[in-house]
């Protein structure tokens, strides 16, 4: 899999933009649970107020705060004297009948230290002023002192703050001490306290004039509008992230799907028998798209899935509610859990896909491309079968694979859901006991469900990675191949000898197939001289086919040498020794495209008059004519619209076109008319009277008039030179000769050769 990643240089930027931007969202999403948290707590719980520090507070509630503290100092010197501005008297409309303390000009970091000095003084003041709690205090105040006492009297007709203001500094400081141990011994968390030195702080805002309903609804229109921004930033950025990450998968496919036609274009005959054509189809496009969609999430994965786990732990653990932690554990274990099982269950069968895809496209394309023969015998239900077979096991494979996933997120939907449950449940308790506030539960839930979605995408990522996996390695089985028959390094290349233009040398050249057991091709040795035609002949099997494929180097001698223009075929680039030779297969292949496109296919700069001549000498120019748009005319894929005759009179045609020096026709006439076959030999001699022309054949009424005859039998030469030498020294072109034709044919046909000399 690493080795296809390296592809992904190409778009470098694009990834590390990609990369950034997950970053980014990660970031912002991570974000998104404090703004909730704060929504909650601040903006609905404390009316608004974020910090237990008042903006604003009367003279005189100043003076009673600093009673119940020891930081008088460092309290006064953060507030001001308030001038009694028109702004200010409208804001604040207290200031018009007694002076008040503003709050300094100071940091959230300074408000958050200057907190801890002031929490607790106002929680004792809210604690105080509470008539029910103030109802208790004041009994605990003067039970000591006698009832009927004047002091006594006077004591319980005033306010606790009075009462404390009244008393002597020593017994002044044993009742603080005993109220600040009676509030010590009621079990209060800071949460707590800080909700009621907020509650304070609302009281003493109320008393001032200010409007609490103001500042709560510009606090949550503030933070709303900060959240929604930070959620437009995270939506933005995904979106950007999946139009790269769409377009680096598309440019990776590509790339991937380029090399491999590369590849494929340098494989010789060898490397073709070894990756079927559906197997090399399948690579290149079923295995490629594994690949794209695994790429598409995996960024995601590898970036923001980290990203979004570690910082939602650190998150929980800034928040303090660790006591909610083995929620979160146990959602993981839950999820690891589920992935495990369905990786053991269902890898197997992603391993079994592409093979069954590649049986389906073979089984599919033989029998596409063999319809008239299955027509011809009436064997269509047993190719029915065929495919049914195929296609029903991939169908299995796939359902199988289908149910497992299917499984999976309905899996994890529950036990995201039961989690959710399990959090409020828990948090709830928490909250009803002042250890945790509403906006907090909420916020860690919103962090688990992040955390348990980051384990989710991993295990989304451990189930396409297999098949992404094995689609990787059937792609580098191709690109990793070496073909058998390659160029040697430019530097070691030799050129041909034009002295020698269109010689072709056999010299004692042997040939077997890889892995082969014996020679298909044994010691053979003769030359095909430029102005002379060289004919091939042999019964079925003999490999007259395999040894012409030798010529343009489909494959390599494993023995002897084979020169062209004095040059072994193996120190030369296969590109400039192919452009020497007009080669037509056995079987002629036509390109879809037209009459025009095919007749030009070996060379771009071919005119009109070339492809025209190519096509008279070719016998072509009689049904080409005969059609409506001429060479315009359309060829369908194969060349399935046109017969075996005219698709090898077009593929003699695109091979004269070229105007090679050597022609090769491995059996390329045998479609022909006889009329038509003599027809197209008579125009070919003269086109070709300074050429090498080599034809395979079997019809001895086709090679009877050539220069040399090479005759071959199970792979050895066993009769060499004209037809009227082989009649008599040949026993093995004899037969072949009279099983074609009677001797008393033979005899005129050799009587009309000599006087066409």
């Amino acid at each position: 899999m690493l080795k296809i990643l390296k592809n992904l240089k190409e778009s470098i930027l694009l990834v590390i933009a990609i990369i950034i931007l997950l970053c980014v969202q990660a970031t912002a999403d991570l974000n998104l649970p404090d703004f909730t948290s704060k929504i909650v707590n601040t903006g609905i719980q404390q009316g608004g107020i974020e910090y237990a520090v008042p903006e604003a507070i009367r003279e005189e509630q100043l003076e009673n705060l600093m009673y119940f503290t020891d930081e008088d100092e460092k309290i006064q010197s953060n507030y001001e004297l308030m001038e009694k501005t028109e702004d200010n008297l409208e804001e604040y409309p207290e200031l018009q009948n007694q002076n008040i303390y503003k709050l300094k000009d100071i940091s959230n970091e300074e408000k958050e230290n200057l907190e801890q000095f002031m929490a607790k003084p106002l929680m004792i003041l809210y604690q105080i002023n509470n008539e029910e709690n103030a109802n208790s205090i004041k009994e605990k105040m003067l039970e000591n002192i006698d009832s009927s006492s004047p002091e006594y009297i006077a004591m319980s007709q005033m306010s606790i703050i009075d009462i404390i203001k009244s008393m002597p500094e020593n017994r002044l400081d044993t009742m603080l001490a005993e109220l600040d141990n009676q509030l010590s011994s009621v079990e209060m968390s800071d949460s707590m306290i800080e909700q009621g030195a907020i509650q304070e702080i609302k009281t003493e805002y109320q008393d001032i004039g200010m409007d609490l309903e103001k500042i709560q609804n510009d606090y949550i229109l503030i933070v709303g509008l900060q959240m929604a921004g930070v959620a437009l930033i995270s939506m933005l950025s995904a979106v950007t992230i999946m139009f790269l990450s769409s377009r680096v998968a598309a440019k990776l496919g590509k790339t991937l799907r380029e090399k491999l036609f590369k590849k494929v274009l340098s494989f010789s005959t060898a490397e073709f028998n070894r990756f079927s054509t559906a197997s090399l189809i399948t690579r290149s496009t079923n295995d490629v798209q594994q690949i794209q969609q695994l790429i598409t999430m995996l960024f995601r994965v590898l970036v923001y899935a980290p990203i979004i786990g570690i910082g939602g732990v650190l998150r929980v653990v800034r928040t303090g509610t660790l006591s909610m932690a083995w929620v979160i554990a146990t959602a993981v274990v839950l999820i690891m859990a589920v992935v495990l099982v369905l990786f053991i269950v269902a890898m197997p069968k992603f391993r079994k896909m592409q093979d069954l895809i590649d049986r389906l496209n073979l089984v599919s394309r033989e029998i596409l491309t063999g319809l008239p023969v299955i027509r011809a015998f009436n064997t269509q239900k047993r190719e029915e079968k065929r495919f049914d077979e195929a296609n029903t096991n991939l169908m299995k494979n796939s359902i199988f694979v289908n149910k497992a996933m299917s499984l999976m997120m309905p899996a994890m939907m529950f036990i995201m859901q039961s989690i959710m449950i399990l959090i409020i449940w828990v948090g709830g308790h928490s909250v009803d006991e002042g250890i945790m506030q509403v906006g907090d539960m909420m916020a860690f839930l919103q962090y688990t469900m992040q955390i348990v979605m980051a384990f989710l995408m991993i295990s989304i990522i451990s189930i396409l990675l297999p098949r992404a996996s094995v689609s990787a390695k059937r792609i580098n089985e191709v690109l990793e191949t070496d073909p058998q028959i390659k160029d040697k390094p430019v530097e070691e290349q030799e050129k041909f000898d034009e002295s020698k233009k269109g010689l072709v040398e056999f010299k004692n050249v042997s040939f077997r197939y890889p892995d082969a057991d014996t020679e298909i091709l044994e010691d053979i040795d003769f030359t095909a001289e430029a102005g002379k035609t060289t004919a091939i002949i042999g019964s079925t099997g003999s490999g007259k086919s395999t040894l012409v494929n030798l010529i343009p180097r489909f494959y390599d001698v494993t023995g002897g040498e084979l020169l062209i223009d004095g040059v072994n075929v193996k120190n030369v680039s296969q590109k400039d020794l192919r452009s020497r030779i007009g080669f037509v297969p056995q079987k002629g292949v036509l390109f879809s495209g037209t009459i025009e496109s095919n007749i030009k296919y070996g060379k771009d700069n071919i005119s009109d008059e070339e492809m025209k001549k190519a096509a008279s000498i070719a016998q072509a120019t009689e049904f080409i004519e005969k059609k409506e748009d001429k060479y315009n005319s359309p060829i369908a894929q194969g060349g399935n619209n046109v017969s075996g005759g005219q698709k090898q009179r077009l593929s003699i045609a695109r091979a004269l076109a070229i105007d090679p020096e050597i022609y090769v026709f491995d059996d390329s006439f045998s479609a022909l008319d006889l009329k038509t076959d003599k027809a197209l030999r008579e125009a070919l001699n003269e086109q070709t009277e300074n050429k090498t022309v080599i034809i395979v054949a079997q019809r001895i009424s086709t090679i009877m008039n050539a220069d040399k005859i090479i005759v071959l039998e199970e792979g050895k030469i066993v009769g060499k030179g004209t037809h009227e030498e082989l009649l008599k020294n040949c026993e093995t072109y004899k037969q072949i000769a009279l099983s074609q034709l009677s001797a008393e044919e033979l005899e005129k046909e050799n009587h009309n050769g000599k006087e066409g000399e």
